[in-house]
């Protein structure tokens, strides 16, 4: 017979000892944890019983409503059960979206205001048509920014969410401002509607991304879920904020401009701390970009904590060449001989065509390539790039090797470009073990990357490379 009763600070445990027991009367028999939230010992009693005592006494009031807010709003095991980064982002992400709240509501009023709401003269018809153009043309956004940028958004989720961010913001003030322009209202919050479905898809797409980074116990659905509660409660306090803030501002232009100021201030302030706080592990093109120029300037790879907080977080952040990984062979190269001479001496899974006068490099991926050869085709990209734009002398890993690449890289003929891409695979070679020893030893996931290569691959071992 077996019987458990709880009270606030005992787990009592009444059971009918062995005969042959070992005597444990006074004695701490085990230690039992949640995560690291509670830890508790039980003891022998001397009837026989097992006592539980918590090594931290609390306010038992405290301690239920502390308890309570955890389990309705963090995941499961928090904080073992999510990344490091997990609070810093939520709480950013939780002001940002509280005055991004707050900003939504004025331009709802307005749209309202706009459409006709409490003006006799307009038309059910009208509003209603105003509507159905404005969801329409948003729908249309929906889909033609998916086809277009929905495969980057992983490799650069921090930036996307920021640029969404950014644009949610412009659209608010677009509707804010339409009704001041009553012969384009309907054109205005059409293209309001427009850049707020890019919004949706964006901020969506960037903010799973995010969660596959945050969880840490393949509980990506707690994790979304609790995220979801969260934003509920945020808008929650918003709309009762709205209440109160929606009589003051009925028709007081000046004070509604200057709350969307202000709020929108701290909503692009706290988006800033939001993706700043986000440290992945995993490299995309401008991680990778900080990580090998920190290790060809000093000889030591920096962690996930030194290269994030580094990484720029605008669209369109200029690169010296336009890389494209995973390119088709017939937009490199529809010349035998040309094909003959990459793989010359190439015992990798890719191979780069370099045009210097066209600014861009082009990698063909194998079909049997891994993670870590897209990540060394990616670096010999960038070492490309290191020859063009660093200043090489600042180099300390394989310096003179660089300057004398550098220099007949300058001379800029054609064929010398080739000789420029096989030293530099057989610099890579020498420098990439120790490179990829050191990403592992710094906390870089390697078995996965967010380089974000295209879908075409090559099998150049089929007919055997004499074959040309």
């Amino acid at each position: 017979m077996v019987r458990i009763t709880f009270n606030s600070f005992w787990c009592l445990l009444e059971f009918s000892p062995a005969s042959d027991m070992t005597d444990l009367r006074g004695q701490v028999v085990c230690t039992e944890s949640y995560g690291s939230r509670k830890t508790c010992h039980y003891k022998s009693l001397p009837d026989g019983r097992l006592s539980c005592v918590l090594d931290r006494l609390e306010d038992e009031g405290y301690r239920s409503i502390r308890d309570f807010f955890t389990a309705v709003f963090l995941p499961q095991g928090y904080p073992e059960s999510v990344s490091p980064d997990y609070l810093a982002y939520q709480i950013w992400d939780t002001v940002q979206a509280f005055a991004s709240s707050i900003t939504g509501t004025l331009a709802t009023q307005a749209v309202l205001k706009g459409v006709g709401v409490g003006d006799k003269t307009s038309t059910v018809t009208a509003a209603t048509v105003t509507w159905i153009l404005k969801g329409g043309t948003g729908m249309l956004g929906r889909i033609l920014f998916a086809w277009s940028k929905g495969s980057k958004l992983d490799c650069d989720a921090k930036q996307w969410r920021l640029f969404a961010d950014v644009l949610n913001d412009v659209a608010i003030l677009m509707e804010i401002l339409a009704p001041a322009f009553p012969a384009c209202f309907t054109l205005i919050v059409c293209i309001s509607g427009f850049f707020k479905c890019i919004v949706g898809v964006a901020g969506g797409a960037t903010r799973a991304a995010l969660t596959m980074h945050q969880a840490r116990r393949d509980n990506m659905a707690d994790v979304s879920a609790k995220d979801g509660s969260q934003e509920t409660l945020v808008n929650l306090a918003g709309l009762l904020f709205s209440l109160l803030l929606i009589p003051l501002v009925a028709d007081n232009l000046r004070l509604t401009y200057s709350l969307y100021g202000l709020f929108t201030i701290l909503h692009l302030y706290a988006n800033y701390r939001a993706v700043r706080a986000v440290c992945m592990e995993t490299l995309n093109r401008a991680r990778l970009c900080l990580v090998l120029q920190s290790f060809l300037k000093s000889g030591e790879v920096p962690g996930p904590d030194v290269t994030n907080p580094q990484e720029p977080l605008l669209l369109g952040f200029r690169h010296q060449l336009k890389m494209t990984l995973g390119a088709p062979l017939h937009s490199v190269t529809s010349n035998v001989a040309e094909f003959q001479r990459a793989l010359e001496g190439n015992s990798t899974k890719y191979l780069i065509f370099f045009n210097q006068a066209a600014g861009t490099v082009s990698i063909l991926l194998h079909q049997q390539r891994r993670s870590v050869d897209v990540i060394k085709a990616c670096s010999h990209a960038l070492l490309l790039e290191a020859l063009l734009s660093w200043d090489v002398a600042s180099l300390v890993l394989e310096k003179e090797s660089l300057l004398a690449v550098q220099k007949q890289l300058r001379e800029g003929s054609k064929s010398k470009h080739c000789g420029v891409v096989s030293e530099t695979h057989r610099i890579l070679d020498r420098i990439f073990p120790k490179f990829l020893a050191g990403l592992m030893a710094a906390g870089w996931v390697t078995e996965r990357n967010l380089l974000g290569p295209e879908e075409w691959r090559v099998d150049w071992t089929v007919a055997g490379k004499k074959a040309f």
